[in-house]
């Protein structure tokens, strides 16, 4: 065991150039349901304003969760071909580091912000996670504490957070909060009573959803119908956005489908340009 930590992290050196953390926490994969039809408000505003060349290319958001807590694997993402949008727990052995090596790199940097679940979840985020029934105060300071850990950060999404997003008062707060902060917000949508991106349009912050979750299967073959169902959509509705966990076995199988991208004339974009309406070529 200690054996092979002290080699991850000589791997992971190089790479993201890893100081050791006295904070760190050990955090586990999200739990999500069944990937759903979810909509991005993008989708909507590019089919009325957007520019000829956003309208003629389709785009896809691939936003990867959960990442900062293993820095070798973290590593590994770095090196990933195409755009990516990183959303980082806080907190984790690699969090930092890995944020800014992603930023630089031209990644959207996400904040992944741990949320109370409806059903008791023990992954090593319970003891900062935003809750129900927080004050404005306590909400705040605990996603300004969050934020410092994570400064390249430029949006949030929720990790877990199936009860704390289905609340309109709690999302009202937090919509709030981005608000205050200059973030937009993507919503993983982890329950299909939601409440995220219409909370966030009433506080006038920047948000869309997801349309398909790539992973929540993690078979090859059920990976690649996900896959398949994104590019559909993105040609469809001009754009998608996908999410996926951070494991090595969605790494390999996103390598492996990416080719078809280009053959499906579909762009690699951040969650960032995806807002804006633009892309980079």
């Amino acid at each position: 065991m200690a054996g092979a930590f002290l080699a991850g992290l000589i791997v992971v050196g190089t790479a993201l150039l890893w100081p050791a953390r006295e904070d760190g926490s050990p955090a586990g994969p999200s739990s999500f349901p069944s990937a759903l039809p979810a909509r991005s408000v993008s989708a909507v505003d590019n089919a009325a304003s957007g520019t000829p060349e956003s309208r003629r290319v389709a785009r896809l958001a691939i936003v990867v969760d959960d990442l900062g807590y293993n820095p070798v694997l973290d590593a590994e993402w770095l090196a990933f071909p195409e755009k990516i949008t990183a959303s980082v727990l806080p907190y984790g052995p690699s969090s930092k580091t890995f944020a800014a090596s992603a930023r630089s790199r031209g990644f959207t940097v996400v904040l992944h912000v741990p949320m109370e679940p409806e059903s008791p979840s023990a992954d090593g985020t319970e003891r900062f996670r935003l809750r129900r029934g927080m004050s404005g105060e306590e909400m705040e300071e605990a996603f300004t504490r969050m934020a410092k850990d994570v400064p390249q950060a430029t949006g949030a999404s929720n990790h877990m957070g199936s009860a704390f997003t289905a609340d309109p008062a709690a999302m009202d707060v937090f919509a709030g909060i981005l608000k205050g902060k200059g973030f937009f917000f993507v919503d993983t949508v982890t329950a299909v009573g939601s409440v995220g991106v219409a909370a966030a349009r009433r506080a006038g912050v920047p948000a869309l959803q997801r349309d398909v979750f790539l992973d929540v299967d993690p078979r090859p073959e059920e990976m690649r119908r996900q896959w398949e169902r994104a590019i559909a959509l993105a040609k469809e509705r001009g754009d998608a956005v996908l999410i996926c966990h951070s494991r090595r076995e969605t790494l390999a199988a996103l390598l492996e489908m990416l080719p078809a991208l280009r053959r499906e004339g579909v762009r690699a974009v951040t969650v960032e340009e995806l807002l804006a309406g633009t892309s980079r070529g």
